[in-house]
């Protein structure tokens, strides 16, 4: 008997019930397109799930701890129409974070939530090389939920112990290290090379999606009381994980389904490596599933996996800081409220799905995800210092220079953990061996999440001083994330001039191969 975290042979892999029960009605064997279009859709959703459940902390913090928004505190229209749950829960709060140090606890608690997350991407991705990624990914999911929803739980329970909430959102933030490196494993294995960056582009909209629907989840049950806030998203994303437990397929093999031209199996060319299905049979099992550190040597992990440390770092400072940011600057004689600051700041996350897409088409265009990269973090310095600069000149001014810093800060952000995630857990130095899907995710979106965690903490610190402090450390950062990806570069350019002189014509928009 092999061991647990083997994969079994696919020939013992069932269709997932719903996709049986679709057969049935259609009365035919689904098409590549069609199983496509089901990994898409249900991936986006369950991604999607994922940040709504993550982002409900955030709008839940004005409850807890009515100092952390003294607009909310005071604001009549609170007051006036959300009746005495909310009042109640603005005007004291909610021990242990009503007290003089009640926003450092919840600044603990989203530290312990990240920090947990980043450690457990890299065991997340590891399993998930090994493990059936369709029941991995419910787990995860429906143990999002539960920790999510028990969080919500200690209104009702009247409890005030911290370590209660400590503990549960470093659970939560366990199960949610199991969504990334799964989904990405799952949607590499059905999209070929040609076509990635611009599909995972647009599908990695699913964050903007997800923290929307969660600011709105959350803020519209806060008048039932703070609790529900918790409890409603994590039973939704508990019914996202039973969808995806019945419609979800990892990989073409592990539903019988034939590979068209340019999909998963398409021929070598170009100078292109062929991306393996993640289950195989049992024969192959022992070479299928490689271990971390061997993943580390994978070229072009390593510098991506570092690169994206600083790219997170400044898009996270923005997650976290730019409603804050915008309502403690003059904008053209005036301070915006919170409220209108929220509102404003979502033009950064605008920015950031464009950008994703854009990079991803021009990725594809150009063959050359490096490049790409390295083009937009040099690209985000200058729009980082005019954003600061010139962003107080009028609203409309603010609108035009946030959208073109999110589309350079999160255009790579997004390149990197969706495609060329993929591009290397497919890499031709495995030799066939392309169990690294998952593993390689993890490595380089965990790496990130340590800079996710780290950007927040530390303008915490310098913006009491300066905030133009705060702006340099992030053009500082973009600068040190494109410098990263020199080695990378240089390999692409060198490549495609290559191949342009032994093709006499112009570049092949085939990826180039991310080596060193």
């Amino acid at each position: 008997m092999g061991s647990m975290l083997e994969p079994l042979p696919a020939t013992n892999y069932r269709k997932p019930l719903g996709i049986r029960f679709l057969e049935h009605i259609k009365k035919k064997t689904l098409s590549y397109k069609a199983y496509q279009a089901i990994v898409l859709i249900v991936t986006f959703f369950a991604y999607a799930s994922y940040h709504a459940t993550r982002k409900t902390t955030s709008v839940v913090k004005s409850a807890l701890d009515p100092e952390s928004d003294v607009s909310l505190k005071f604001s009549p229209w609170w007051r006036k129409n959300l009746g005495r749950p909310v009042s109640w829960a603005l005007g004291s709060g909610w021990a242990p974070f009503d007290g003089a140090d009640g926003t450092a606890l919840l600044g603990d608690i989203d530290v312990a939530f990240l920090g947990v997350y980043a450690i457990g991407m890299y065991f997340s991705g590891h399993l998930g090389d090994r493990l059936n990624l369709r029941i991995f990914l419910t787990v995860g999911m429906v143990g999002t939920g539960l920790f999510t929803s028990l969080y919500g739980v200690g209104y009702w329970a009247n409890i005030h112990i911290f370590y209660y909430f400590l503990i549960d959102q470093m659970f939560a933030g366990l199960f949610q290290s199991t969504g990334w490196p799964s989904v990405v494993a799952v949607v590499g294995n059905w999209f070929g090379k040609s076509k990635r960056g611009l599909i995972m582009g647009i599908w990695n909209a699913h964050t903007s999606v997800g923290n929307i629907a969660g600011s709105v989840i959350a803020s519209v049950l806060l008048a039932y009381g703070w609790g529900w806030s918790f409890v409603v998203p994590g039973l939704m994303i508990a019914f996202v994980g039973l969808v995806v437990f019945l419609l979800l397929p990892v990989s073409p093999e592990s539903v019988g389904a034939v590979a068209e031209e340019d999909q998963v199996h398409s021929p070598r060319k170009n100078g292109e490596e062929v991306t393996e299905p993640l289950l195989q049979s049992d024969t192959e099992v022992k070479k299928k599933a490689i271990g971390f550190i061997e993943a580390w040597k994978i070229p072009g992990v390593a510098p991506f996996a570092l690169c994206l440390f600083f790219a997170k770092l400044v898009a996270y400072t923005f997650l976290y800081w730019l409603p804050f940011y915008i309502s403690h600057t003059d904008i053209d004689g005036k301070y915006l409220s919170s409220e209108a600051a929220g509102n404003l700041s979502t033009v950064f996350d605008v920015g950031g799905v464009v950008g994703g897409i854009l990079a991803g088409h021009i990725s594809d265009r150009l063959g050359a995800r490096a490049i790409t990269a390295a083009s937009f973090m040099y690209c985000a310095i200058p729009a980082l210092f005019f954003y600061r600069s010139y962003g107080s000149i009028s609203v409309p001014v603010n609108v035009v220079l946030m959208f073109i810093t999110g589309l350079f800060v999160n255009g790579p952000y997004a390149l990197i953990t969706t495609a060329v995630s993929a591009d290397l857990g497919t890499h031709s130095s495995l030799e066939g061996d392309s169990r690294a899907l998952a593993t390689v995710t993890a490595i380089i979106d965990g790496t990130g999440s340590v800079g996710a965690a780290l950007g927040p903490l530390l303008t915490g610190y310098i913006s009491a001083k300066s905030w133009s402090a705060v702006f340099t450390m992030l053009m500082a950062s973009a600068l040190v994330a494109g410098l990263l990806l020199t080695r990378l570069v240089v390999a692409e350019v060198a490549a495609k001039i290559a191949e342009s002189r032994r093709q006499g014509g112009p570049t092949s928009r085939s990826p180039v191969p991310l080596e060193v």
